[in-house]
């Protein structure tokens, strides 16, 4: 399995709620066979911490956890809906990713699906023997069932104390951005301004998309590898987190400089179309892979919406500019722009577009900048921001932080109207630039 592919099966599983309880289910079955395989004799030392009703005990024992859990099961699944309801209603609709992929949420489904399967299973085998009713049935398996009771209704309060937790605006914001710095640690790939990306010949020969959607994640080893032993030079289309649209050319590959290359036979086109889709995944979705404006877009979402007339939170919005300022500062010490990836030889053989670091502070502070900058508290938590951010930024950074900055005094100036608020604003961002110059 290529890495595009393995990695998108492991995306599609993190958010998929039916995955881990359906491997909890299959789990608890062959749990409850080996355990129904063990009879403890009445005699046993141990035989004290078994079930010690009858059968018909059991039978009804089995069927009250059964019922039990249909209705806990229900609970979760609404309380679930509720909080997804509320994050893409109140917060934005691209954080129910982060509500699917929550651990603790289907670590809570599977135990009480698991329970409820455990317990079902059971009335095949406890009081009924070959479609006879007997005495004798598998004390350590029932009393398994009633330990799985226990653990589930643990379960429950510690689902109840986290589901309260992780709609909090708070936890939702820190979240986001715990897992926008853990994408810059893992699979961000450093790019270079100085790099162009050239544009294709005429000759050149397009590799179409094979269906619409994101660009979710660019693995380029085996197009290079191809590219090296045809001789070819090419280049990605799309960005990560850009849209492409079934056919349109998903990259480009020519020959020479000029692309007067001879022309690729049939088979070669094919294999390149097939090493493109292997190299480059796209899906219905975007997706926090290797896409860090994703996880900005998820914090500028919830800045705007506070600043909306129907919610008028400003406060909501001076603390997603914070968290903002942690990916930033991150942002700030990495180099960005396209990548030109090389060949065993050291030639160029694939180039791969990349934001640069303006696009990525327009797409954090530039919605907060417009829909606040009448707002004196979110100036100043846009100011702070700012200052915090150029301390770790190189001379390239910090005239884009610079540009910003006076940006946003142009907007103070246009906007705010009383001079008890504008001028403090003023002075403010006035020492920010002479900081950062």
């Amino acid at each position: 399995m290529s890495p595009v592919r393995r990695e998108a099966v492991r995306e599609y599983l993190a958010s998929a709620l039916w995955a881990m309880p359906t491997a909890a289910v299959i789990l608890a079955l062959i749990a409850g066979a080996g355990l129904s395989s063990i009879l403890i004799n009445p005699t046993s030392p141990f035989a004290f911490l078994v079930f010690q009703g009858t059968s018909d005990d059991a039978r009804n024992l089995l069927i009250s956890i059964a019922s039990t859990m249909v209705t806990v099961i229900a609970l979760v699944l609404g309380l679930t809906v509720v909080a997804l309801q509320l994050a893409s209603t109140q917060f934005s609709p691209r954080l129910l990713r982060n509500f699917l992929r929550d651990i603790p949420n289907q670590l809570t489904l599977s135990v009480f699906v698991a329970t409820f399967a455990y317990s079902t299973a059971g009335l095949y085998t406890v009081g009924v023997a070959s479609g006879q009713r007997t005495e004798t049935y598998p004390r350590l398996a029932v009393s398994g069932a009633l330990l799985l009771l226990f653990v589930s209704m643990v379960m429950l309060v510690f689902f109840v104390h986290h589901l309260t937790h992780s709609i909090q605006i708070d936890q939702v914001m820190k979240s986001v951005e715990k897992a926008t710095v853990k994408v810059l640690e893992s699979s961000f790939l450093e790019g270079d301004p100085e790099v162009r990306v050239p544009e294709p010949p005429r000759g050149a020969l397009a590799l179409p998309a094979p269906r619409s959607g994101y660009v979710q994640a660019v693995h380029g080893s085996a197009l290079v590898e191809m590219l090296e032993e045809l001789g070819l030079t090419g280049r990605i289309v799309p960005m990560v987190g850009r849209h492409v649209v079934e056919g349109a050319p998903l990259a480009w590959v020519w020959g020479g400089k000029d692309g007067s290359g001879p022309p690729l036979a049939p088979d070669v086109v094919e294999e390149l179309r097939s090493a493109v889709t292997r190299s480059v995944r796209v899906g219905y979705e975007r997706t926090l892979e290797q896409d860090v404006a994703f996880g900005i877009r998820q914090l500028a979402d919830i800045a705007s919406k506070a600043l909306s007339p129907a919610v008028n939170d400003p406060y909501t919005a001076n603390q997603a500019v914070d968290h903002l300022a942690t990916i930033l500062a991150a942002l700030a010490v990495r180099r960005h722009g396209p990548q030109s990836v090389t060949d065993s030889q050291g030639v160029v053989r694939l180039y791969v577009p990349a934001r640069d670091f303006n696009y990525l502070m327009e797409l954090a502070l530039g919605q907060v900048r417009r829909y606040g900058a009448s707002e004196p508290r979110v100036v100043r938590a846009l100011l702070r921001v700012c200052r915090d951010v150029a301390w770790f930024s190189d001379e390239a950074h910090r005239a884009v932080v610079r540009k910003y900055v006076e940006t946003l005094l142009d907007d103070v100036r246009r906007v705010v109207p009383q001079a008890e608020d504008r001028e403090p604003l003023l002075a403010e961002g006035s020492a920010v630039l002479d900081a950062l110059s």
